[in-house]
């Protein structure tokens, strides 16, 4: 009687540490999945898809990635799926199945870089509804997903004040990636620059009718400087790498002639160095980093703007100027200018034209 009372009672021991160990696995497996004491819910975790371009195209993509990384160390997180990682695409067959990669491994907000994502992003953001989407450069008109675009124009027009006061032969050249709204925003701009301080500068502009193309960006660059332009400015992403590498070979050739080439996006000064000199004037910055960082953040503060459209310009620091090349004889002079039209635009005292149209029409008085 009592071996059966002892057993029946050891029986009652063994079921209820069962069911406590039952309940403090599932308290583990719910709390964990982070070193940091934060429970997987309590995690933001964000991840992007570059275009062809590449994460490391000196331009573009390389921008958004920088801001996903500023972004994370602000926050403590380390890249992989618990923190801030990104996808690379080698064709533009692989949009579709990378954002959707992305949204599966349940990434709380998924950046599409470039307007070439357009399409993919809104056919994914349909399908994942659940799903933040963002992307760069292009409008998609879907809840779950934050449009983020730019006010090219208003960089790329100081751009073309430091182009427009640095020509020596009054001959200057445009290249770009591929005739698309952001692209002709960039051009529009320029031209408008050149237009407020040089009138009499001509501007000759040539389109590679892609971004991955850096020997065609070399050829188109050969051909205009071949024609006495003496500054070149490219908003053409890995395209433009072709623009360095002539400039850097004729500068080679001839160290003492004055040739210039101008950046995109990021600060391409790396780019330009020959010897002791370099052929990097300036930048137009397009200030991806700040606003990948700061969409990011909204997102994570619970502010997503699903169904918005962002514009980020100079009053926002999304766009701006990288540092002049001290080799300009007449640096002082053309970063006074610079300075004069930043002003002015910031203050709306000018609107800076947005379509080739407008360009043309422009008129700095």
């Amino acid at each position: 009687m009592k071996k059966r009372k002892f057993g029946l009672a050891l029986s009652f021991v063994l079921a209820a540490g069962t069911i406590l160990g039952a309940c403090g696995s599932s308290d583990k497996e719910e709390g964990a999945s982070s070193g940091d004491g934060k429970s997987k819910e309590d995690q933001f975790t964000v991840a992007m898809v570059t275009d062809v371009g590449g994460v490391d195209d000196k331009s573009f993509n390389q921008s958004a990635w920088e801001g996903l990384k500023a972004f994370g160390e602000e926050h403590g997180m380390e890249k992989g799926k618990s923190g801030y990682d990104y996808l690379q695409s080698q064709s533009d067959a692989d949009y579709a199945t990378n954002l959707n990669t992305l949204a599966r491994q349940d990434f709380d907000l998924v950046y599409g870089i470039g307007f070439l994502m357009e399409g993919a992003i809104n056919d994914i953001a349909q399908q994942q509804k659940d799903a933040h989407f963002a992307i760069v450069d292009a409008v998609v008109d879907q809840p779950n997903v934050a449009s983020i675009t730019f006010k090219e124009q208003e960089g790329s027009f100081l751009a073309g004040v430091v182009a427009g006061l640095a020509t020596k032969t009054n001959k200057i050249g445009f290249i770009g990636g591929m005739e698309i709204p952001v692209i002709e925003r960039f051009h529009s701009g320029f031209l408008a620059g050149v237009k407020a301080v040089n009138p009499d500068a001509e501007v000759v502009s040539d389109y590679a009718g892609a971004f991955d193309k850096a020997e065609l960006g070399q050829t188109i660059a050969s051909k205009m400087y071949s024609q006495n332009a003496d500054v070149v400015f490219h908003a053409a992403g890995g395209t433009g790498n072709g623009l360095f590498k002539e400039a850097r070979d004729l500068k080679e050739k001839d160290p003492s002639r004055e040739i210039w080439a101008i950046g995109v996006d990021s600060d391409q000064t790396a780019e330009g160095k020959v010897g002791d000199h370099n052929i990097v004037l300036t930048s137009s910055l397009k200030r991806v980093d700040n606003a990948v960082q700061d969409l990011s953040n909204k997102a994570k503060e619970g502010n997503f703007p699903g169904g918005e459209v962002i514009s980020y310009g100079l009053n926002e620091d999304g766009v701006g100027l990288a540092e002049l090349n001290d080799e300009l004889s007449n640096k002082d002079e053309v970063m006074a200018k610079v300075d004069e039209w930043k002003e002015k635009i910031a203050n709306g005292d000018i609107k800076v034209p947005e379509s080739l149209k407008d360009a043309e029409a422009f008129s700095a008085e």
